[in-house]
């Protein structure tokens, strides 16, 4: 009789391994940071610039990559005339969309105040102090997974220093 009720109690664990598993495969995120981006419609303006800028290719990579992703609003902030001006610059538009992007997947439980080094070379600054800031931009909604990293939604672009 015991070694029924073993049985069975392994059959139980068994299943519910299986079951989570299963689950953690479903949840896995499958489309990469442009696509959860092109998804999501809040952000139009940062993906027409990452095409007209050439970055589609390295943000679509293997990663793993964080992107600081300004809101269509956060570039509504920039004046007309120089938002047509940085698109129209590929090299400065690269530069700025890249400033946004750290290597790995940092989710908001592993931010840490202090300067990180973006894959455009230069340093942001992220304070904790009050929610959590990048440089002059709020974070405003974080951990938007994408099977190549993660996505921080942030209200104002960032320009390298």
């Amino acid at each position: 009789m015991k070694l029924i009720k073993y049985l069975a109690i392994l059959a139980v664990a068994a299943s519910m391994t299986a079951c989570a598993s299963y689950k953690q495969a479903e949840m896995a995120p499958k489309q990469d940071i442009v696509d959860v981006a092109v998804s999501a419609g809040s952000f139009n303006t940062l993906v027409a610039a990452v095409q007209q800028a050439g970055l589609v290719s390295t943000l679509t990579s293997n990663g793993p990559f964080t992107v600081f992703a300004p809101t269509d609003e956060a570039f509504a902030k920039i004046p007309k005339a120089d938002l047509d001006a940085l698109l129209a610059d590929k090299a400065a538009l690269a530069a700025v969309l890249t400033y946004h992007v750290i290597p790995g997947k940092v989710m908001a439980a592993d931010v840490k105040a202090g300067e990180v080094k973006t894959i455009e070379g230069s340093s942001i600054t992220i304070t904790t102090d009050n929610g959590v800031m990048v440089d002059n931009a709020t974070v405003i909604k974080t951990d938007v997974l994408a099977s190549n990293g993660v996505i921080h939604v942030i209200d104002t672009v960032l320009m390298p220093k």
